[in-house]
């Protein structure tokens, strides 16, 4: 029995960078003798075992075969007799391909320390193909690796296309899609996500919206504008999707399985921008500036208000940023009305309600028309 160091630990260890998390192949053993040890078994579709004082995962050598389409179209074997290398062989690049023994030395039969000084993001086999979930991992190892040099070779591009061309990238679900798209757009360079799915066709399939010239741009400069920031995943996601009108904006997101604050952020961009862009800023529409504010629920959620307003600096273009002033002098104006005021007058009921929006009325109207 033999264990090894393997994927993105050698990797960052030979680049340089912090290491975060460990993972663990072991040759020459099954699962009993993994239990004997004191491992405990987490999963069912392959055996991996959490280690009784690190907690770090320790998986058996293992061979994966297409079966079928997508991500789990796949049957494992796994028994000691599976050599390092051929665990190595199923990975998806090769710099994520090579392996530390325990004395500290490296197996790398896929020159993959030679991808990392050219810094080519290189698939390991034709088996890549097998998987489309490959192509939006390797979109994000380039999202990650951007800043350090870092592209996709010619043949795995080439690769890539011909898996979205046979329809591979259909068949993902929406779920790993989703799960994807959150990390990258945390990555160190996130339009470099998308613009590798671009460069392989397969953002007309998962994101047809944003493929065209005019609103991709426009979605890459609203993302790294918020990127910045460091804005938050609903954030980021708004100022993905911010190209888009709000029907389509909420079929996209509805599509991607996004949380629902998310889904909700990103419906409330799409629905303020135009109200934003027709407003006057020497005579703004008070009517409007509430309908918005009240749509926004900014009175009982004012810390995604503030998200709004982040997303709308970096999504509205410079000619339309004048009109983000009356928006908030609206919001702060309206807010200081006392429901409790409006009580002790005697409104009640419907009538209440009627009185508090004619009183955020009157304060909008006196704040921003002056």
């Amino acid at each position: 029995m033999q264990t090894y160091l393997v994927g993105g630990a050698v990797r960052d260890k030979l680049l340089g960078l912090r290491v975060k998390d460990r993972d663990w192949v072991v040759v020459g053993a099954t699962p009993k003798q993994m239990l004997a040890q004191g491992f405990t078994q987490v999963g069912s579709d392959f055996p991996v075992f959490l280690h009784p004082k690190t907690h770090e995962e320790y998986a058996l050598a293992r061979t994966e075969r297409k079966q079928g389409h997508g991500y789990h179209g796949f049957s494992v074997y796994s028994a000691p007799d599976v050599t390092l290398e051929e665990d190595l062989l199923r990975r998806d690049l090769t710099i994520n391909a090579m392996a530390r023994s325990e004395e500290g030395e490296l197996t790398d039969p896929f020159n993959g320390r030679k991808d990392l000084e050219a810094r080519e993001l290189r698939h390991v086999s034709e088996a890549f193909k097998e998987d489309p979930l490959r192509i939006l991992r390797t979109a994000r190892f380039a999202a990650r690796f951007q800043p350090l040099g870092f592209s996709v070779c010619t043949d795995t591009m080439i690769l890539m296309r011909t898996m979205v061309a046979e329809g591979e990238v259909e068949h993902l679900v929406a779920e790993r899609v989703w799960q994807e798209i959150q990390r990258a757009i945390h990555e160190q360079s996130p339009c470099t996500f998308f613009q590798v799915l671009r460069d392989c066709n397969a953002l007309a399939v998962l994101v047809p919206e944003l493929n065209p010239d005019t609103e991709f741009n426009a979605a890459m400069k609203a993302l790294q504008r918020i990127h910045a920031l460091k804005g938050s995943t609903a954030e980021r996601f708004a100022a993905l999707l911010c190209t888009l009108d709000e029907p389509a904006c909420m079929a996209r997101a509805k599509a991607l399985k996004a949380p629902n604050d998310c889904q909700q952020l990103a419906r409330l961009v799409a629905a303020s921008i135009p109200v934003i862009r027709q407003l006057d800023p020497s005579q703004p529409d008070a009517s409007a500036l509430l309908q918005l504010l009240e749509k926004v629920d900014v009175w009982r959620r004012p810390e995604r208000f503030a998200q709004l307003v982040n997303v709308l600096e970096c999504t509205l273009a410079n000619s339309d940023q004048a009109q983000l002033t009356p928006l908030k002098n609206a919001a702060d104006a309206a807010s200081d009305v006392d429901p409790q005021a409006l009580i002790s007058q005697g409104f009640a009921g419907k009538e209440l309600g009627s009185a508090i929006r004619a009183e955020r009325l009157a304060r909008i109207s006196q704040a921003v028309c002056r």
